[in-house]
């Protein structure tokens, strides 16, 4: 499927199979070492680094070894990884060969989130037109010993499944819940076996950066940020979308391009950070304004504590129940919001409140967990403005958590 829309990197001119033609004349090594040496994190959100887990899957001593795309995209106000599939799926399915042929692997997994169901019937006209291409198959481009397949995988709506080890137990057709960390998937993945397990994004900039170089994609971004990040807008602007945006990009300088001047508010998405106006000089990278891929806009008509509410009611919808900090954490959240909102909070139960808070992000055992107090936390510091508290201290506010 071709596309008009142009971009820095992502959306970049790129001869088809051309990255897949370069990796196999550099070889395992210089593969390996391009996306190493390119600093490409992880565009999911954790932003690590995809040329350390790839290292440490292509060392891993295994007969057998595994590619999982992660296409699991459920965070509120997030699409971009839909505008790829529809668009450019043919260069997130390169970037998975090329993976494979670095790291030893031959079978891949695309985990496409259940929603995404109508996407199958051309993802899969794509992957036989590749095997037609003999860039899937056996002895891919004539490279024997080279063979890798892709097969399609639908996931069942679960929000946590996104996470990464949650998604492989739902690969194995156990529930979607989060594993015990270590071991890692890079040694302990699918089936047991070392896997690489990347997102949609992160795979689409492989064939970029095996085809043109590590120092060119380097000189996109920030020192600790290279390259570009697709960035899904919405709420309340002009001109909502997916942009690919210059890592190190403010804040303003994105909510001019989606004619949003207006905003008074503006969201990492539901389990990121929550800013005011006074911070939209902020950059947007992994050291600054850090966004796995959204950026909601609020203007002055809405009321924040509402979207604190409405974002903790979603995580408490999605938690899978099994650790204490986020099962029992998210509703006493709700709960203090809910005295917040009427007035009746104390300034020591608050700082319970965030006390509480801040144990979720250090105790809970998966990113829904330790993430999803982001956005309360920064809500009640930025908008202070919004909500009273109460000067008597309530007995029955207090908690023993």
């Amino acid at each position: 499927m071709q596309t008009k829309r142009k971009g820095l990197i992502i959306f970049s001119d790129i001869e088809e199979y051309a990255g897949t033609r370069h990796a196999l004349k550099i070889g395992r090594s210089g593969v390996l070492s391009e996306v190493r040496d390119s600093n490409l994190r992880g565009r999911g959100g954790a932003g690590f680094p995809a040329g350390i887990k790839l290292n440490l899957v292509a060392a891993a001593q295994s007969d057998k070894k595994y590619v999982v795309c992660n296409a699991d995209e459920g965070e509120p106000g997030t699409f971009k990884d839909r505008v790829i599939l529809l668009e450019n799926p043919k260069l997130v399915f390169e970037g998975m060969i090329i993976v494979a042929f670095a790291s030893g692997a031959d079978k891949g997994f695309l985990y496409l989130r259940g929603e995404y169901k109508s996407f199958v019937p051309e993802l899969e006209k794509v992957l036989s037109s590749m095997r037609k291409d003999n860039v899937l198959g056996k002895a891919i481009m004539g490279k024997t010993g080279f063979n890798f397949d892709i097969e399609i995988k639908l996931g069942s709506g679960a929000y946590v499944c996104g996470e990464e080890t949650a998604l492989i137990e739902s690969l194995e057709g156990n529930r979607g819940e989060p594993r015990n960390r270590p071991p890692f998937p890079v040694n302990t993945g699918y089936n047991g076996c070392p896997t690489v397990l990347n997102n949609v994004e992160t795979f689409v900039n492989i064939p970029h950066i095996v085809l043109k170089g590590a120092a060119w994609f380097k000189g996109f971004g920030t020192e600790k940020s290279a390259g570009t990040k697709l960035i899904s807008i919405s709420g309340d602007c002009k001109r909502p979308g997916v942009y690919e945006i210059e890592f190190g990009t403010t804040i303003n300088s994105l909510l001019k391009t989606a004619g949003a001047q207006d905003a008074k508010a503006v969201s990492a998405g539901a389990s990121g950070e929550c800013v005011q106006r006074a911070q939209f000089s902020r950059k947007i990278c992994f050291e600054d304004f850090s966004t796995g891929g959204a950026m909601i806009v609020f203007s002055n008509k809405r009321n924040m504590l509402d979207v604190a509410d409405n974002f903790l009611r979603f995580f408490e919808d999605e938690s899978c129940g099994q650790c204490t900090p986020c099962r029992e954490g998210i509703p006493v959240l709700l709960e203090g919001l809910e005295l917040i909102s009427k007035g009746e909070c104390s300034k020591d139960y608050m700082e319970d409140l965030l006390s509480l808070s801040e144990t979720m992000q250090s105790a809970s055992k998966c990113g829904l967990g330790q993430s999803c107090s982001k956005p309360f936390i920064s809500i009640l510091n930025n908008f202070k403005q919004e909500y009273k508290i109460s000067k008597n201290v309530k007995k029955e506010q207090e908690f023993n958590g």
